[in-house]
């Protein structure tokens, strides 16, 4: 079947981050889709040809209907996970709209830690050894346990943290202050319901596999590797994202489709079995130990920032393989593109991605700093995706807190990428800018971690 034909023409995407920038580039620029609709989007996706914005709260239903049945869509797109787990896919779906992005039930494997840990157990995947704690009294207890054991800990809010919900812990008093820190900001909720999970600390590089799914199919995206702490070296708090690059030296083609057949397929195969089959991009953070690999948790959507290192790799349209999911037949289309297996063609460059957040970031982060050098950036060949900011009457783009920009650097291998990359965020600057030097600077480190990860 022609893939243009099936194509949806005007799409609706949902968000207005990073993540949602990279996805309004990629699909605007494609054979036969004619218009993007984001809500509520951004001045810099405002800013991509063929793409409009409107204004909406992205977390309300009522909203999101109205906005894709106004520019009658053929396909909604939903970016970040709140949408998701509010049930906005839910309400599409319901109205007809073929949307990308699986229903808030589906959505939990990734708004709920606990809820992934028990798909994961059911479906024989291989995560770290875990407790889930409805109090502080049980999860004081099991971190104890695991520190008395030699293991190191790591404890996690069940629900939703924009990616900073995890804290690695050296100590048992480090754990314990992590875990009353959940509990003193964990919303009232039932007495029984899980709030923190406290899991063994595993060792080894980590990579990120996404694949878009339906019930038919997992087709993985490229392979990337995020980096979460704030500093050089992996020093700090979590964050985010502060970067990430692809492909990984340590995890070729075939080690990625044997993940997915060993922790994609059996996950949304629980899923389905219990009336929630998910169709939208499941991701998978993985970690690559000496025993193999082992599944630290499960993002019901695109990274943030690995898309935005993703996409441009990408070398078969997208906007086809995201209706097709959204519709079930994912497979099929699949066969039409001439794909097979698990992997999508995706083209042999690297791309690096380095993030440039605001001052105060992540605890206390900065609003209104004037934002210069983007020009120079992008003149480069850098592409630059808008995180959070905003542009005023006059033209300056300003930060608005968090993290900002994602500047990415393409070439042949990651050695150019990276030195691509290095380049145009020099250029960028702002007040209190905070950023990585070291984003794809160690893949010969992951790559002499490869024969002991069990691939």
């Amino acid at each position: 079947m022609d893939a243009v034909a099936q194509t949806p023409r005007r799409i609706l995407l949902v968000g207005g981050g990073g993540r949602e920038h990279a996805l309004a580039v990629r699909l605007a620029g494609e054979p036969g889709v004619t218009a993007i609709i984001a809500l509520p989007g951004s001045d810099a996706i405002a800013g991509v040809p063929g793409v409009s914005v409107v204004a909406g709260d992205p977390l309300d239903a009522s909203v999101v209907v109205a906005a894709a049945r106004a520019a009658g869509v053929d396909l909604a797109v939903i970016g970040p996970e709140a949408p998701l787990a509010a049930g906005v896919a839910d309400a599409l779906v319901a109205a007809g709209i073929p949307t990308f992005g699986p229903t808030a039930a589906a959505a939990r494997i990734e708004s709920s830690k606990a809820f992934c840990h028990a798909i994961a157990d059911a479906a024989g995947v291989r995560m770290a050894r875990a407790g889930v704690c409805a109090a502080p009294g049980a999860a004081l207890a099991f971190a104890a346990a695991l520190g008395a054991g030699g293991r190191g800990i790591v404890v996690k809010a069940d629900g939703l943290a924009a990616g900073k919900g995890v804290t690695v812990c050296d100590t048992l008093d480090e754990a314990a202050l992590a875990i009353t820190a959940i509990f003193a900001d964990a919303p009232v909720q039932a007495a029984d319901a899980p709030r923190v999970v406290v899991e063994e600390r595993l060792h080894g590089p980590e990579a990120s596999v996404i694949v878009l799914a339906d019930e038919t199919a997992a087709l993985a995206l490229p392979a990337a590797r995020d980096h979460k702490r704030l500093a050089d070296g992996d020093a700090g708090p979590n964050t985010g994202g502060m970067g990430a690059y692809s492909p990984l030296p340590d995890l070729p083609d075939a080690a990625v489709a044997r993940i997915v057949a060993a922790f994609h397929v059996p996950l949304l195969a629980e899923l389905a079995r219990r009336g929630t089959p998910f169709r939208g991009a499941l991701y998978a953070g993985l970690i690559l130990t000496e025993e193999g690999p082992a599944l630290l948790e499960c993002n019901a959507r695109l990274g943030d920032p690995e898309a935005q290192v993703i996409l441009p790799r990408l070398a078969t349209p997208l906007a086809p393989l995201l209706l097709a999911a959204a519709q079930g037949r994912l497979a099929a289309a699949a066969a039409d593109a001439g794909i097979t297996g698990f992997l999508l063609p995706a083209t042999p460059n690297a791309a690096v991605g380095i993030v440039l957040a605001a001052a105060g970031y992540p605890d206390a982060p900065r609003a209104g700093d004037a934002i210069a050098g983007l020009p120079e950036a992008e003149a480069g060949g850098a592409l630059v995706f808008h995180a959070g900011t905003a542009r005023d009457a006059d033209g300056t783009w300003r930060a608005q807190g968090g993290r900002v920009l994602a500047v990415v650097g393409c070439g042949p291998d990651l050695a150019a990428a990276r030195v691509a990359a290095e380049r145009a965020a020099d250029a960028v600057t702002f007040a209190g800018l905070q950023r990585r030097h070291d984003i794809g600077a160690e893949p010969l480190a992951a790559c002499a971690a490869g024969p002991g990860t069990g691939l």
